[in-house]
């Protein structure tokens, strides 16, 4: 829903007495295991990154998002959807937003892997996955907004996973909204649910997480993004650095 001024993206629980509110900042994450989950008191919304992405990608600064449970609907697993309903209404005009200049590189690593923001006269993304599994294996793609349009290029992009992974993780209490209609899912040898969307889909929706986590700044510094077997933490992490450094939404 439409928000004021100044209000910046935010959730409403309003299936919680008092319609509890948690703002969309990285102040605000709660925990990013297989997701980001965000946090204030007992209102509680995970599985955030989709939405928020497609929310940032359009150039959206504010808005309300009422919501009825504690996660986000995963749909199809990608953010086609989302991106599909905010070009069918429209945006009304808002502000244009400031950042402060990133001038010097800005990383967080664990083991081999990484992610980093580095000076760059646009807004890039690069990112690259190793997986043991064949149908993923190496893949690497390299990203810009000025150059290629999100709703074509990333949004369409889904969640994957591998089948060894989904009793382990359903045992947990996690993904039990999981499926083949709103996940892709390989085994070592095949994908279980074909045909991709990209020949690269893994990587361009490890790209939309990103976009999705950095959106909790606010809006996105001009940066080249490059990330390598990064997940969310990592990006949170790298986020909440860009946050210490002043580079944040003003």
């Amino acid at each position: 829903m439409p928000a004021s001024p100044g209000s910046g993206r935010y959730f409403v629980r309003v299936d919680l007495p008092n319609t509890p509110s948690v703002e969309a900042r990285v102040e605000a994450v709660a925990q990013t295991q297989l997701s980001t989950e965000l946090a204030k008191g007992e209102a509680r919304v995970r599985t955030v990154e989709h939405l928020l992405a497609a929310l940032v990608a359009r150039g959206i600064d504010r808005a309300r998002i009422e919501i009825d449970g504690p996660e986000v609907p995963l749909l199809d697993g990608s953010a086609k959807a989302w991106i599909d309903a905010i070009d069918e209404v429209g945006l009304a005009d808002s502000e244009s937003l400031a950042f402060a200049p990133i001038d010097a590189p800005v990383w967080v690593r664990d083991g081999d892997a990484f992610v980093a923001a580095v000076p760059s006269d646009e807004l890039r993304f690069s990112y690259g996955i190793d997986f043991k599994a064949l149908p993923i294996g190496n893949q690497w793609y390299s990203w810009s907004p000025h150059r290629e349009d999100f709703g074509e290029q990333i949004a369409p992009a889904r969640t994957f996973g591998l089948a060894e992974d989904v009793d382990r993780l359903r045992a947990d209490g996690l993904i039990r909204g999981g499926s083949l209609e709103n996940a892709l899912v390989c085994d070592l040898d095949r994908w279980l649910n074909p045909p991709l969307r990209f020949a690269n889909e893994p990587v361009r929706h490890k790209i939309l997480d990103l976009v999705g986590d950095l959106s909790l700044l606010g809006t996105i510094p001009v940066a080249h993004f490059i990330a390598y077997k990064a997940s969310h933490r990592l990006h949170v992490q790298l986020t909440q650095r860009l946050r210490e450094r002043g580079l944040s939404q003003v």
